[in-house]
């Protein structure tokens, strides 16, 4: 600051820095500022009036210090540390609100799940709750920022104070690590997940490892799979053309489901039908992008590749091959790449449907609204068919958007996007109502499937992941999978099949009824619906058949 300033008004000062003086005090107050959770999780179990307590504490601030600062030197310069900063303050506010309100784990599968996420969906995310984080951690630091002068300095002294920098960094930075090696080590280790939580570094590693992903994916053609596929021709001439809907729920849990034995009756309609329940069924993954692509893959949980997943052709792919026709019915944010180059239908785009208006208030649909879709699709439809409706099912955080207002029948409900200002009750009724109306969406899927009169049809809903409710002061969803709570992967699975479809199977619906007593998982939702369509191909593998044990 120079010597005339000094009598200048505060919010008029200016003051000149270097590029390196700037970034070590952002990076600072980065590791300060940004990191409670990181800060509270490395340190719970740990006995703060232990020396060794302080030290670990100060090697990991010292070494996240000099991390951030590695990394803003590697791009900053004089003419672009400004913009940059800029935009790291904005993006890092609203991290350090999801980070410190859900306890979101910011790894690569979350940040890709969050840049795809459409503005409605997006838009229940940004309430009024952010505003102080939006102000403490951007605007304010933002107007400090530009009241910042950088020095000019010849390229000769800017190169060696950088390298003298950098070399000072990465020094530090190792030595603090060294020093607490053992117990560092030993940390990270058994808590991987956890570098997912230091902030701004989790988003910045994420987001490079999605855009390079991406990138890489976009330059590539999808792997073939199936390509041998074919139906059996076995009865194909003397049955009917079969049918099959898959309803992939969205933020439903099995621990909340009535069918499962939830305390509450959260499946009333479901419970009057002839469904099967399996109540021991396990997602693939604790976020959407995750799941779909997985429980759609001939390889899923049990030898989990993303990579390959989302290079690899689909079931839907697998069924074109075999001249099954597949349509995916959208009522969410997109079909993750499972239907690249087949027929896709974005739900409740035509609004002259006459169940528009009843089922879309405000822009945005009710799962019912998925119906109007469906049925003439079976209407015009003479051959096997294979459907899939994706859910928006229990999205949240605003679950009180999810059901019409006749289904709130669990009172009082939380009626806000921000759950911090609800009871865990409120919260919890909310999503149950949620249930409650998925539960009706499906009865009246299979009501719709017992009255049409052309297919043999059969019904498979599960759930894409489960959620978190408050327990252990988690919300919403994407703890990575290692470290999940059951809640977040145990999820509800109903398979429904009309009489006819099980005769012509030869499937016993008792002997399913007894099945569904198993554990199961999304693994077997890919070999399930092949076997019901009767596909035959070399990626096949019957034992993963929940119903290749009940033919008679």
């Amino acid at each position: 600051m120079s010597p005339e300033s000094e009598n200048t008004p505060w919010h008029a000062r200016r003051f000149s820095v270097r590029v390196e003086t700037l970034t070590l005090i952002f990076s600072i107050a980065f590791t300060l500022t940004s990191n409670s959770v990181f800060w509270r999780t490395l340190l719970t179990g740990r006995d703060a009036s232990e020396m060794s307590t302080w030290f670990v504490a100060a090697a990991m601030f010292v070494s996240i210090t000099c991390a951030h600062f590695l990394l803003l030197l590697l791009v900053c310069s004089r003419w672009t540390v400004k913009p940059i900063l800029s935009v790291l303050l904005v993006a890092n506010a609203f991290a350090v609100y999801f980070v410190e309100e859900y306890t979101v784990y910011l790894d690569p599968s979350m940040l890709r799940n969050i840049l795809r996420t459409d503005v409605a969906e997006a838009s229940d995310l940004l309430g009024a709750g952010m505003l102080p984080s939006l102000f403490l951690y951007a605007l304010v630091p933002l107007f400090l920022l530009w009241r910042v002068d950088i020095i000019k300095t010849t390229i000769g002294r800017a190169v060696l104070f950088r390298a003298i920098s950098l070399g000072l960094a990465v020094l530090i930075g190792a030595g603090a690590v060294m020093v607490q090696f053992q117990d560092i080590a030993a940390t990270m280790r058994n808590q991987k997940a956890m570098r997912y939580l230091i902030t701004p570094a989790n988003f910045i590693y994420s987001g490079v490892r999605v855009l390079t992903s991406e990138a890489e994916m976009a330059s590539q053609p999808l792997m073939s799979v199936g390509a041998d596929a074919k139906q059996s021709s076995l009865g194909q001439q003397s049955r009917r053309p079969r049918l099959v809907v898959l309803v992939v729920g969205e933020t439903a849990r099995a621990a909340n489901w009535g069918l499962s034995g939830y305390s509450r009756q959260t499946t009333p309609e479901l419970a009057k039908l002839d469904v099967v329940n399996f109540v021991e069924t396990i997602s693939c993954g604790t976020n959407t992008e995750v799941s779909v692509p997985c429980m759609f893959a001939a390889v899923g949980r049990r030898d989990y590749d993303e990579t390959r997943i989302r290079r690899s052709e689909s079931l839907l792919h697998v069924l074109k091959h075999a001249g099954v026709r597949s349509v995916w019915i959208d009522n969410q944010s997109g079909c993750k790449g499972v239907c690249t180059g087949l027929e896709f239908v974005r739900s409740g785009s035509v609004e002259n449907s006459p169940d528009f208006a009843r089922l879309c208030p405000d822009g945005l649909c009710f799962d019912e609204i998925m119906l109007s879709d469906l049925k003439p699709l079976i209407d015009a439809e003479k051959s096997d068919l294979l459907v899939v409706l994706h859910q928006m099912g229990n999205h949240g955080p605003a679950y009180y958007k999810r059901y019409p207002p006749v289904f709130e029948q669990f009172k009082p409900a939380c009626q806000r996007a921000e759950l911090g200002e609800c009871t865990q009750q409120e919260i919890v009724n909310a999503y149950d109502n949620a249930l409650t109306y998925t539960d009706h969406m499906l009865a009246a899927t299979i009501r719709l499937l017992q009255t049409q009169p052309t297919h043999d049809a059969a019904m498979i809903y599960v759930s894409d992941h489960g959620e978190s409710l408050g327990e252990n002061n988690l919300y919403l969803h994407g703890v990575p999978y290692s470290i999940a709570p059951r809640t977040q992967i145990h999820v509800p699975m109903v398979m429904w099949l009309s009489p006819g479809f099980a005769q012509s199977s030869r499937i016993s619906v008792d002997c399913l009824r007894e099945r569904a007593k198993l554990p199961s998982s999304h693994d077997n939702l890919f070999h399930t619906t092949l076997g019901l369509m009767d596909v035959r191909t070399s990626v096949y593998e019957p034992g993963l058949n929940l119903a290749a044990g009940c033919i008679q």
